[in-house]
């Protein structure tokens, strides 16, 4: 039986750099705060709580104090800077250099519209397309005081007022053919005023897109690892399944279903942008063994 991992599965450079930035500190002191799961896997989550990674709420953040806490790859809204600050909390700013670029974008289109708003210009409507109360999402709309509209899809072009200026920003890493629906349906509604878009999706993750689908057309069978908490998992999992109905989603390889192995030639392995390698090799070795059976 041929057992194969995605090579293009895997971390993403921004998770690597948190998990990088968290391992420096543990090994210096033995002890680290991290606001939020640092990444969406309890696997990884448990490995680096072992090593005494602590994770941490934002209502814990408002009691800490003369403590460093890392800030992950999805980045922060402004107010958890101030807190930190008023804390004296040293903060090891993990966020990945793409949100922080497009955080940075958003703040300058915000600014810019208060700016207009005093000269008596309309203000615009920034809208984002993305996961509602995901810590990417909560971070960009942190950079327009909350006023910015997330919508998470065509339906939620609805909840839009249209007559106003739109200026339209993407969550990292949703899909680009979903951001392009967005974009046309938003642009087939609206009959006044102006409409700028900004695709702001990583082409690091994007670019995935097409290999895991020629990943997973290529085998009899896939295995797909992933945590509950990723959304960009979910996505993915959905893409391979488009294209080999028998593709089947797990945690960790506790959740193998050996049973499904029977008359397969081929199995591939792959996962999310937050799934460990060492997680899908596990998972190939298992695999490895019970063929040797």
């Amino acid at each position: 039986m041929k057992v194969e991992v995605d090579s293009n599965s895997g971390f993403c450079f921004g998770v690597v750099t948190a998990i990088n930035k968290a391992e420096e500190q543990l090994n210096d002191s033995g002890q680290l705060y991290c606001l939020g799961d640092i990444v969406h896997n309890a696997k990884e989550v448990e490995r680096l709580l072992e090593k005494g990674l602590k994770t941490i709420t934002h209502d814990d953040l408002q009691n800490l104090k003369d403590v460093k806490v890392l800030l992950r790859a999805h980045g922060e809204p402004p107010m958890t800077y101030e807190i930190a600050k008023q804390n004296n909390v040293e903060v090891i700013d993990a966020t990945c250099p793409v949100v922080l670029q497009l955080q940075r974008r958003i703040k300058k289109t915000y600014d810019d519209a208060l700016k207009a708003e005093k000269e008596g210009a309309p203000k615009p409507l920034i809208v984002i397309y993305g996961k509602n109360g995901h810590a990417e999402v909560n971070g960009l709309v942190g950079q327009t005081n909350g006023e910015a509209v997330v919508i998470q899809d065509i339906e939620g072009i609805d909840s839009l007022d249209l007559d106003r200026d739109i200026i339209l920003y993407s969550q990292t890493t949703k899909s680009i053919e979903g951001f392009r629906q967005i974009v046309e349906e938003i642009g087939k509604r609206k009959k006044r005023g102006k409409f700028e878009y900004y695709d702001t999706i990583c082409r690091q993750v994007a670019n995935r897109m097409q290999k895991m689908k020629e990943f997973a057309a290529s085998h009899d069978i896939i295995f797909f690892v992933s945590g509950a908490k990723s959304s960009n998992g979910k996505v993915l999992f959905e893409m391979c399944k488009g294209v080999n109905n028998k593709t089947y989603l797990i945690s960790d390889e506790s959740q193998l279903d050996l049973s499904l192995l029977e008359g397969v030639e081929s199995v591939g392995i792959c996962g999310a942008t937050s799934t460990p390698l060492w997680l899908m090799e596990k998972v190939a070795n298992i695999i490895r063994e019970s063929s040797t059976k």
